[in-house]
Parts: structure tokens; sequence; C-alpha cells
């Protein structure tokens, strides 16, 4: 396997695990829950599952930007001579970050401290604040992923 195709291939397995991981949880794991559980082990099996798919997160976080930049410096000569739409992904990646610090440094801390304190109502608007971040931050990663297999040239 050549440099590039290895970076390449280890940008793409970042990205599926970040987005595919937020599909999974609001499409699949989020409608099942609902309907067999009640509310406080509803955010008792959130409080498991979160920090769990987090940590692949901030590994996909990390990852993202290094294996993208080493792919803009072994195919072209460095950012400004990029193609637009990887700018704009690069971009989007910002929104995706902010929106993913957003819930796992002041959501799901509300969250831990809720459910541990037992205070159903906090913890289901804390997990509401995270469940609107993951779908915001779905649909802007599956823009990414629709750019980066389509290459608009804008």
């Amino acid at each position: 396997m050549s440099p590039v195709a290895f970076v390449y291939v280890l940008h793409v397995l970042a990205a599926i695990a970040w987005v595919g991981g937020m599909f999974f949880a609001w499409m699949i794991l989020r409608p099942a829950v609902i309907a067999a559980l009640e509310g406080p082990a509803r955010l008792k099996l959130w409080l498991q599952v979160l920090p769990r798919f987090f940590v692949w997160v901030w590994a996909a976080v990390i990852l993202l930007p290094v294996t993208g930049i080493g792919m803009i410096n072994m195919n072209f000569s460095g950012f400004q001579t990029a193609p637009r739409y990887v700018q704009v992904m690069m971009g989007l990646y910002v929104v995706m970050v902010a929106l993913f610090l957003r819930a796992s440094t002041l959501n799901l801390p509300q969250l831990r401290k809720a459910v541990l304190a037992e205070q159903w109502a906090e913890g289901a608007a804390a997990l509401g604040g995270i469940r609107r971040l993951v779908g915001i931050n779905l649909i802007v990663g599956m823009a990414v992923v629709a750019i980066a297999a389509s290459r608009p040239m804008f």
C-alpha cells in the first residue's frame, strides 16, 4: 500500500467511525432505547454509551486533520492550491469539532451530574441538548461525506 493510500484509508476510517457512529446512535439506538426503557434507565444507558463513543470521536478529531493535512501536502502544494471542496470540508470539520466539544465538555458532564444525583428532569434536558447537537453534527457530517464523494468543483 502506498503512503498516500495508507493516509487516505486512515482518513476515511476516522470519518466513518464518527459519522457512522452518529447515524447509528440517532437513527437506530435512540428509537430502540425509547421503545425499550423508561426515563431513568434510558439516561443511565446513554451515560454509559456516550463516553465510549466520544473516545472514538476524539480519535477521529485528532486523526482527521493529521491525515487531511498529510493528503493536502502529498496531493497539492498546500492549502492554497487545494480544490475548493477540500477547503469547504476543512471548514465544516471545524464546525463539527465545535459542536462535539459543546456536547462532550458541557452537556455530558451535566448529564453525568444529573444521573448521579437522580435528577431525571435535568438529565433529560442535558441528554436533549446532546441529541440536538448530534443531530446537527450528523447533518454536517453527511454533507462532508457527500462533498468528499462527489468532489464538486465550486
